[in-house]
């Protein structure tokens, strides 16, 4: 993987220093093209994890990050639970 990675980084820098390139970079409209295109993973993974939360909701299943605030409450309440457990 490391190969691939070093690969893509040097036929990137190639890429680069091609006065071609560097001239279609310097366009706003390749830019913006480019950036959106970079975007559409986090925007297709907030989509799809927003959308199996309307779904959990809808079912009425606990979402990950509730499951998660449980889990956080419950060993809190196990803390205290043993702190008075102590103090006795």
């Amino acid at each position: 993987m490391a190969s691939f990675k070093k690969a893509l980084l040097e036929q990137g820098g190639k890429l680069l220093s091609d006065p071609r390139i560097a001239k279609l970079m310097q366009d706003e409209r390749v830019m913006k093209a480019i950036m959106t295109a970079v975007s559409v993973p986090g925007r297709a993974q907030s989509f799809a994890q927003d959308s199996a939360e309307k779904i959990a909701k809808a079912m009425a299943l606990a979402t990950e990050d509730e499951m998660k605030d449980l889990r956080r409450t419950v060993r809190r309440l196990e803390e205290e639970l043993d702190d008075l457990r102590n103090k006795k």
